[in-house]
């Protein structure tokens, strides 16, 4: 018990995804690709403990960077965001958290941005749960984009290290991951 109290946040994390997210077994993943191990980051964000360590990491990454917005692609982002939205609240910040789905509803505001209006004065973070080529987070971007809404950071809980950081570089945005497929494996 006494050891556990000086184990960094970032450690306390990473041994919670290894024991709960990662499964070093033959998948394919939503890219078609075969890897040799999988990580589903949700059953981290989703657990009271996990989103805790997860949104404290990631609001101590951002705040000095002064945002107003938090986002990003629907359904690794959506506990992200709300747990990140809390700390800001909790530091006396307002910060507007959105998701973006993968298509508009066909229903309602039929809308492809969700939550809380985003404008050109908005400094925005993009935040997903793993990046592997970082497809999901460009197509944010690119949505955003349209939107003449400016991304000032990407930020993952991993990068699998397939091509995420070489796609924000073109993008010309910055990108950050807590941890990479080195840390894990």
């Amino acid at each position: 018990m006494w050891l556990g109290k000086h184990i960094s946040m970032k450690q306390k994390l990473l041994n919670i995804i290894k024991k709960d997210a990662l499964f070093k077994k033959k998948i394919i993943l939503s890219s078609g690709k075969v890897s040799n191990y999988y990580l589903d980051v949700r059953r981290v964000s989703l657990s009271s403990k996990g989103l805790y360590l997860i949104s404290k990491i990631i609001w101590k990454m951002i705040k000095k960077d002064k945002p107003t917005a938090i986002g990003g692609p629907t359904l690794g982002a959506d506990a992200i965001v709300a747990g990140v939205c809390i700390l800001a609240h909790l530091d006396g910040r307002e910060l507007k958290g959105f998701i973006i789905r993968k298509k508009p509803k066909k229903h309602g505001r039929q809308n492809l941005i969700e939550g809380k209006e985003l404008n050109s004065k908005d400094r925005v973070i993009l935040v997903d749960d793993v990046a592997t080529s970082g497809s999901s987070l460009i197509n944010s971007l690119s949505v955003l984009k349209k939107e003449k809404v400016k991304v000032i950071k990407a930020i993952t809980v991993v990068d699998r290290k397939e091509g995420t950081e070489e796609a924000f570089f073109k993008a010309q945005c910055s990108f950050q991951s807590i941890f990479s497929k080195n840390d894990l494996l």
